[in-house]
């Protein structure tokens, strides 16, 4: 079975062939496009309704068993309320399980069983600062966030590894059970388990946890070695 991504503009959607390779999976991304700008309104745009359907309409050759919206800040920028309603709508026009990033978070913090977390956002404070909104309406406490203040995805999908484990490292905080990196824009994938390591607890990053999320509600296996604890 597939499961469709519908991406954003181009980043760091190289982590998905890599994900798709360490599972096994067929994991199938599309893009829309937007404003490269991590600003509320331009957000907003990417998780429209109209551009979901763009998205679906993309992936519907490929007949996915789910589809995730794979934009962190293009979820949780709507509130809770509303990234609950961008995918119920996404799911009406699939036809199938749909899912976004930002639900993505929740749904793998609670099967980890943590409710403690830090935060290392690559976005403005205003736009990190929803995010840590979203998670404490579902009940997460945020021990401590720092934000990179980057204000394009482009910007961010061009982080060094090196650059991505100083701003893990940066914004750990040691009451936190699990920290959190948000940006899909961001590659993480193939530093899942070093940043683990090195920080001794689970390392939720979006990209996993976008795959991890897709899989989950395609009812599709997700245990594999290389991805981190979410994946074991």
């Amino acid at each position: 079975m597939t499961v469709g991504f519908i991406y954003p503009d181009h980043a760091a959607e190289s982590d998905y062939p890599l994900a798709a390779t360490l599972l096994n999976a067929n994991l199938v991304v599309v893009h829309t496009y937007g404003t490269d700008l991590h600003a509320v309104a331009e957000l907003r745009d990417l998780g429209s309704p109209a551009k979901l359907a763009e998205g679906v309409a993309l992936l519907r050759a490929h007949r996915p068993a789910a589809v995730m919206f794979a934009c962190t800040s293009g979820g949780f920028v709507y509130g809770p309320d509303g990234a609950a309603d961008q995918i119920a709508g996404l799911a009406a026009v699939a036809g199938v399980p749909a899912s976004s990033t930002s639900f993505g978070f929740v749904h793998a913090l609670a099967a980890l069983g943590c409710s403690r977390v830090a935060v290392a956002a690559s976005y403005p404070r205003e736009i990190a600062d929803l995010f840590a909104n979203f998670l404490a309406a579902h009940g997460i406490t945020i021990e401590s966030m720092g934000n990179a203040d980057i204000e394009t995805a482009a910007e961010v999908g061009c982080l060094t590894p090196e650059q991505v484990q100083a701003l893990a490292l940066a914004n750990d905080n040691p009451n936190a059970e699990a920290l959190l990196i948000p940006d899909t824009a961001m590659h993480t994938v193939a530093h899942v388990e070093a940043l683990e390591r090195l920080l001794g607890k689970p390392v939720l990053t979006a990209n996993a946890v976008t795959v991890w999320e897709g899989l989950r509600i395609a009812d599709l296996p997700r245990h594999v070695n290389g991805l981190g604890r979410l994946f074991t």
